[in-house]
């Protein structure tokens, strides 16, 4: 892995597009390591990160604690904002890289670096959102044919396969959007990040990696999934650890997929 030991690109620099690297289907499981290895060097901020997740989800469960409907559109909305909510877990991982220390409040207003490219890719992560938070209620209303339960309820019904019909379509149009989103997000916020990249080289970049990586991808893929489903199944207190863990990797993700620039 290639490694930069300089500062992030002054604002009036132009940096050329990306160049994609091609990695092996075994990548995402080195990207994991040296994620859980950043969150034992780093414990004290990548926890809060962790905390801030889990508090979130635990407050939209909290508040809409017998309207599923609404709960799952949000917790799963929510993680299509992740890769926008995982800054300050990018900047850990670079810091630590680059000999830094560990500290938590640099990283609080790491997005003001290239604030106005990341303000486009979080409207686009945004509608994103929204429109699938939308169609999670419409499919609710055609599709859940049972009375909305409580939370152990709704979770034997998932788990038991009931209501198929309903488990097909959710998560098949699901797919369609966490796609989406992990397509254009690979390596988007680090590249901005890292480099002032703006925010549409920085999506093409991401599809770029997908396209040509597509078995590297899939392995990631499943691995967040994977690390997502043991935090929910610990109703959300599992990520205050397993989303830290993505965080880190997905900036070791960009520093294996995207080559650095020439003198860099």
């Amino acid at each position: 892995m290639s490694q930069q030991n300089d500062a992030p690109l002054e604002d009036n620099q132009q940096p050329p597009f990306p160049t994609v690297r091609d990695v092996p289907a075994s990548a995402p499981l080195r990207w994991v390591a040296r994620g859980l290895a950043d969150f034992k060097s780093c414990p004290i901020p990548s926890l809060f990160y962790g905390f801030c997740f889990t508090g979130m989800g635990l407050l939209i469960t909290f508040v809409f604690e017998h309207a599923y409907e609404y709960t799952s559109a949000l917790t799963s909305g929510f993680l299509l904002l992740g890769p926008f909510l995982a800054m300050g877990l990018y900047e850990i991982s670079r810091r630590r890289e680059l000999g830094e220390g560990c500290s938590l409040a640099p990283t609080l207003t790491v997005w003001r670096r290239n604030a106005g490219n990341i303000g486009i890719f979080a409207v686009v992560l945004g509608i994103v959102f929204l429109v699938w938070a939308r169609a999670s209620l419409v499919i609710f209303a055609l599709f859940y044919t049972n009375e909305m339960p409580n939370l152990s309820g709704f979770l034997e019904q998932v788990l038991s396969l009931q209501n198929a019909e309903f488990l097909g379509v959710y998560f098949g149009i699901g797919l369609i959007f966490a796609t989406i989103v992990f397509a254009a997000s690979v390596v988007s916020i680090p590249l901005m990040l890292d480099r002032n990249q703006d925010a549409i080289s920085s999506m093409l970049a991401s599809v770029g990696a997908l396209t040509r990586n597509p078995a590297a991808m899939i392995v990631w893929a499943l691995l967040i999934a994977g690390l997502t489903l043991l935090g929910f199944l610990s109703f959300h207190l599992g990520l205050v650890v397993t989303m830290p863990i993505v965080g880190h990797a997905t900036w070791h993700a960009y520093r294996d997929l995207v080559e650095p620039l020439p003198g860099r």
